[in-house]
C-alpha cells in the first residue's frame, strides 16, 4: 500500500512539473485593436516580425472603413470580457469612455519624442498613431485640363465655380463625377466626423474652441451653420449619387484613385490606396470651402491614440510594443515606408513617399493648419444623431433648410 502511495505521489509530481514547464513554454499573446483598415496588412506584417523577435504572438484586429466603428466593437468586447491589450481611441470623449481601463504612460521613453500624444490632467495616456490631415484632395492633372487654378479653391465661391466648370466637362475629362463623397450610414465618419469638423474649426486659429464650446452649450451661430450647409449641399450636388448614398470606403476612394472623380473627401491615409491603384497623376490638398471667407489651411492632428489596457496580463509587453514602434529602425520603417504614415515622433529621418502625405507636411510646415475638434462631441452624438441627418440630406429626404433646422435642434438637445 505504501509503495502504491509513493508511486501515485511520484506521478503527481511528474505531472505537475510537466504542466509547469509547459506553462513556462507557452508563448504570450497580446492583441491590438485599431480603426485604420488601410494599414492592416502593414501593421500585421510588422507585428508578425516583432512577435517572432520577441517570442510573442501579436494579434491585430482592424475595425473601420466599411466594417463599422471601433467604439461599438470595443464595447461589445468589453461586455464579453475580451478587451484587447492595446486599443485605439480618438480623443477626449472616447478617452472618458475608457478612462478606468487606460494605463498612465507618462514614464514611457517615447513621450519626450512627440508633441501630439494624448494628455489629460497633466498625464500622458495615448500613443499617437501618426500625424494626419485632410482637406479636399484634388487631381491636379484634371484641374489643369479643365483650366481650374487650385489656388482659387479657398472658399465656397471658388469651389462653386470650379465644380460647375468641371461638371460641364466630365465627358471630355473622362470623369463619372466631380467629387467622390460618401454619406451612407456606415460612412458617417466621413460626414459626421470629418466634414463636421469644417463647421467646428475651419478658418480658426489652431486650438480655438469657440465654436465647439458654443455648440456644446446649445448656442448655434446661424450664419456659420448656413454657410456650412451651402458647402455640404455643394459636395452632395456634384457627387456620384450611388457612391454618395450607398458607397463604401473602397468605392469612394477608388473613384478618385482611378481618375473617375476630380476631388476626394478623404485624407492622406488614402496614400496606400493610391499606391495600390497605381495612381500616377499629381494630387494634393486644397482647403475646405465651408465658409464664404477665404481660408488657407487644412485639418491636421493625430488621428487616434493607442492606449494600454491596465488590466492586461501583458502590460510590459504591450508597452514594449509601442516603445519599439517609436524608437527602433524597424518601427520607423513600418510607420513611414510600409504604412506611408507621417510619423508623430522626432528622430525619424524617413519621409513618406505618398503625395497626399507630402501635401499635409507642406501645410504643417507653413503653419497653415486647423484643429480636429469633432472629438469634443460624443461618438453617439456624431454617429447616431448627426450621421443620419447627413444621410437624409444626401438622399434627398430633406432639403437644405431642413438640414439646418435638424442640425440646430440636435445641438440644442445635446447641450451640456
Amino acid at each position: 500500500m505504501k509503495k502504491l502511495l509513493v508511486l501515485v505521489l511520484a506521478m503527481v509530481m511528474v505531472l505537475s512539473l510537466f504542466v509547469s514547464c509547459n506553462k513556462e513554454a507557452e508563448t504570450p499573446t497580446i492583441t491590438l485593436m485599431q480603426g485604420k483598415p488601410e494599414i492592416d496588412a502593414m501593421l500585421s506584417a510588422y507585428a508578425l516580425a516583432w512577435g517572432a523577435a520577441n517570442n510573442v504572438n501579436v494579434v491585430i484586429k482592424s475595425i473601420g472603413g466599411a466594417s463599422g466603428g471601433l467604439g461599438p466593437q470595443l464595447k461589445a468586447d468589453f461586455a464579453a470580457g475580451d478587451m484587447p491589450d492595446i486599443f485605439a481611441f480618438d480623443g477626449l470623449q472616447s478617452y472618458k469612455d475608457w478612462e478606468g481601463l487606460i494605463l498612465d504612460l507618462s514614464g514611457e521613453p517615447w513621450v519626450s519624442k512627440t508633441a501630439v500624444a494624448f494628455t489629460y490632467n497633466g498625464k500622458t495616456y495615448g500613443f499617437p498613431v501618426a500625424v494626419e490631415g485632410w482637406g479636399m484632395a484634388y487631381n491636379a492633372d484634371v484641374l489643369a485640363q479643365a483650366g481650374v487654378d487650385p489656388r482659387t479653391l479657398v472658399n465656397y465661391a471658388g469651389y462653386q465655380a470650379a465644380f460647375a466648370k468641371i461638371d460641364a466637362m466630365k465627358a471630355q475629362l473622362g470623369l463619372d463625377s466631380v467629387v467622390s463623397m460618401a454619406a451612407g450610414i456606415e460612412m458617417g465618419w466621413v460626414t459626421a466626423h470629418h466634414n463636421f469638423n469644417s463647421l467646428l474649426s475651419n478658418g480658426l486659429r489652431y486650438g480655438d474652441l469657440s465654436v465647439v464650446n458654443n455648440l456644446l452649450a446649445g448656442n448655434v451661430d446661424a450664419r456659420r451653420l448656413s454657410e456650412y450647409a451651402d458647402w455640404v449641399e455643394l459636395l452632395f450636388k456634384y457627387a456620384d449619387k450611388t457612391i454618395l448614398t450607398t458607397g463604401n470606403y473602397d468605392s469612394q476612394v477608388g473613384a478618385f484613385a482611378t481618375g473617375k472623380a476630380a476631388f476626394l473627401h478623404q485624407g492622406n491615409w488614402t496614400d496606400p490606396n493610391m499606391k495600390a491603384a497605381n495612381a500616377t497623376f499629381t494630387m494634393a490638398f486644397a482647403p475646405h470651402g465651408s465658409t464664404a471667407a477665404a481660408t488657407d489651411g487644412i485639418f491636421v492632428a493625430a488621428p487616434s491614440f493607442y492606449a494600454v489596457n491596465k488590466d492586461s496580463d501583458n502590460v510590459a509587453l504591450a508597452k514594449k510594443f509601442l516603445t519599439d514602434l517609436a524608437t527602433t529602425a524597424a518601427g520607423h520603417t513600418y510607420m513611414v515606408t510600409e504604412a506611408g504614415m507621417i510619423p508623430a515622433f522626432s528622430g525619424i529621418s524617413l519621409q513618406p513617399s505618398g503625395q497626399l502625405s507630402q501635401s499635409v507636411q507642406a501645410y504643417a510646415a507653413a503653419g497653415k493648419v486647423y484643429s480636429w475638434n469633432q472629438y469634443y462631441f460624443s461618438e453617439d452624438f456624431r454617429d447616431k444623431t448627426l450621421s443620419p441627418i447627413y444621410n437624409q440630406f444626401a438622399g434627398g429626404q430633406i432639403n437644405k433648410a431642413q438640414f439646418i433646422d435638424l442640425m440646430t435642434q440636435a445641438f440644442i438637445d445635446n447641450k451640456e
